[in-house]
């Protein structure tokens, strides 16, 4: 599909407390020596590095908590963007990964090379915006406002209620449903 684009500071916490570890790069040198210049510098790289680990664990226990899963599912992040690799069953599985892992704090793009087994039409993905509802967004792409569990149901498990939307979240629109809309 390609790289999406996401809000990065919009969206859920992993739940990783990147502070936890032991303050091993704050080593105390005593007082009036500096630190030697080899090893000032990779302290911040591993350090950033284990933080990617950290959130691409996340990420993938999150796919799982989900019931989200591929044949060799890989999930790497490096800052703020997150790659998926692997081979899902549906195109829906592969829509809803994507969203999954982009719509978290801290995340502002996905790179998805995921392959599907059953190729299906693409669905779309919208941007909410202030003031937007289900309901809303329903009548903007079916033209009608009580279609809105139509795009509820293409995004659970993420949305557990209706009403859980936030302005700068992506949502998926089913390609089957989403006839002469534009986003």
């Amino acid at each position: 599909m390609g790289l999406f684009q996401f809000a990065k500071d919009v969206g859920r916490k992993l739940g990783i407390d990147l502070n936890a570890h032991p303050q091993q790069q704050q080593q105390a040198q005593p007082q009036g020596q500096a630190r030697p210049a080899a090893t000032a510098q990779p302290a911040p790289q591993a350090a950033h590095e284990d933080a990617d680990r950290q959130k691409a664990a996340a990420l993938y226990q999150l796919f799982q908590q989900m019931g989200l899963k591929g044949d060799d599912l890989g999930v790497r992040v490096d800052g703020d963007k997150v790659t998926l690799t692997g081979k899902v069953q549906s195109q829906e599985e592969r829509e809803k990964l994507v969203l999954l892992a982009g719509n978290n704090q801290g995340i502002g793009s996905v790179d998805d090379q995921l392959q599907v087994a059953k190729p299906e039409p693409q669905g779309t993905f919208y941007d909410v915006k202030p003031g937007d509802t289900l309901s809303k967004i329903a009548k903007q792409f079916y033209g009608d406002a009580n279609k809105y569990n139509q795009i509820f149901e293409a995004n659970r498990p993420m949305l557990k209620s209706a009403d859980e939307i936030y302005p700068g979240q992506k949502l998926r629109i089913p390609a089957q449903v989403a006839v002469g809309a534009h986003a």
